[in-house]
């Protein structure tokens, strides 16, 4: 899995979108996979480190989420969802998605004791947005292997 800092070196400009995304709300949804493999969808917020070029996020001792993660590390998180304005789509920032896996690293000193931290190792980012025109919807992407690409659907 690639590191937050390994997409910012690929593709600046598209990274520097999906953390203004990211950046607009602080609460995110992150999805993790019960035991029985079914989804779990929680709240979550996460940090991009400029320091370290690491995306982190912490978790309450005992959380289900965490709970989630230690026993399959597998994680999909979304941006905070921000409605279109009405009439006018294009004007609407848009949404981005990071999927990937999640590595244990020390706690940070400031969270409660017990809790858990986590960097944020990629395989996808995603960024979504309505081009000028109201017509299509604007799908641009990061995957590691791959690297960027940008698709148009009507």
């Amino acid at each position: 899995m690639a590191t937050w800092q390994e997409v910012v070196q690929d593709a600046p400009q598209f990274a520097a979108r999906v953390r203004e995304r990211f950046d607009a709300g602080t609460n995110k949804t992150m999805a993790s996979l019960r035991r029985d493999g079914s989804p779990r969808i929680s709240g979550t917020e996460l940090v991009f480190e400029p320091e370290s070029g690491r995306v982190t996020l912490g978790m309450m001792p005992n959380s289900l989420k965490l709970h989630d993660v230690l026993r399959d590390p597998r994680v999909a998180i979304h941006s905070p969802t921000l409605e279109p304005p009405a009439g006018q789509p294009s004007d609407w920032a848009g949404d981005a998605k990071l999927a990937g896996v999640l590595v244990a690293i020390a706690p940070n000193p400031a969270d409660p004791p017990g809790s858990s931290s986590f960097e944020v190792r990629v395989h996808e980012v995603v960024l979504t947005y309505i081009d000028p025109d109201n017509t299509h919807l604007i799908i641009e992407s990061w995957h590691e292997g791959r690297g960027w690409k940008k698709i148009s659907r009507l």
